[in-house]
């Protein structure tokens, strides 16, 4: 029974894998700021919400355990990702390539990025994880929809008030700052509503495929106890 609680399963290691793939690309885009009409956001926001879905459904099919171990592999995911960018904009680029200055900006304002990311990450990825946790537990296992807005939410608006004061202040004036903020918490939500009619579905797959419906029950919400599973 040990050896079980402590494995991890194909569709587990699937989900976990995307979760790292949305961030690093989140990352790599919240580069560009785009602007449709009178509205500006990161390019990251066509992605990152993916991320608190897949957070969601881990935590509601696997619970707060697995949600760890998949939010601080995303973590390293990052880091690595942004290690090899730094060792690739250091390397001289070929006398012959024209391209070194729009490498440079990209990939040299990831360090930034990835510092406002990675605390607005774990923040925001933890709360959400745990918002949804103790819900679950509170409501029974009942009203998942409420439980993943809500969540989805309390992460996203932390993750919004930290990440872009790092990320761009003194990069854009303050009011735009502040607006982007507003613009992303509630784009974001509203990208969670129209997702959950999937996210309903995909979660009561996965609880009849895997079998499991975890309720985090006398657990330790240390975020530390990565090894604890």
């Amino acid at each position: 029974m040990k050896a079980k609680n402590k494995s991890v399963s194909v569709p587990f290691f699937l989900i976990g894998t995307l979760f790292c793939i949305s961030l690093v690309t989140a990352n790599l885009l919240e580069t560009k700021v785009m602007q449709i009409w009178d509205i500006t956001f990161t390019g990251g926001f066509l992605v990152f919400p993916i991320s608190y879905i897949l957070n969601d459904c881990i935590s509601e099919v696997y619970g707060f355990k697995k949600a760890r171990l998949i939010i601080w592999t995303g973590f390293l995911m990052n880091f690595i990702f942004v290690i090899f960018c730094k060792i690739a904009v250091a390397i001289p680029s070929a006398s012959f390539w024209e391209g070194e200055d729009s490498f440079r900006f990209v990939f040299d304002l990831a360090p930034r990025i990835l510092v406002a990311s990675l605390c607005a990450f774990l923040i925001g990825s933890f709360l959400n994880a745990l918002v949804m946790s103790k819900m679950k537990v509170a409501n029974n296992g009942r009203h998942f929809s409420m439980r993943a807005v809500l969540s989805s939410l309390a992460g996203e608006f932390a993750d919004s008030i930290i990440f872009f004061p790092i990320a761009f202040a003194g990069l854009m004036p303050l009011r735009e700052l502040l607006k982007i903020m507003a613009i992303q918490v509630i784009a974001k939500t509203l990208y969670e509503v129209l997702m959950l009619p999937f996210t309903k579905r995909f979660v009561n797959y996965l609880k009849k495929v895997e079998g499991t419906d975890v309720f985090d029950k006398n657990i330790s919400y240390n975020i530390f106890k990565i090894k604890d599973l």
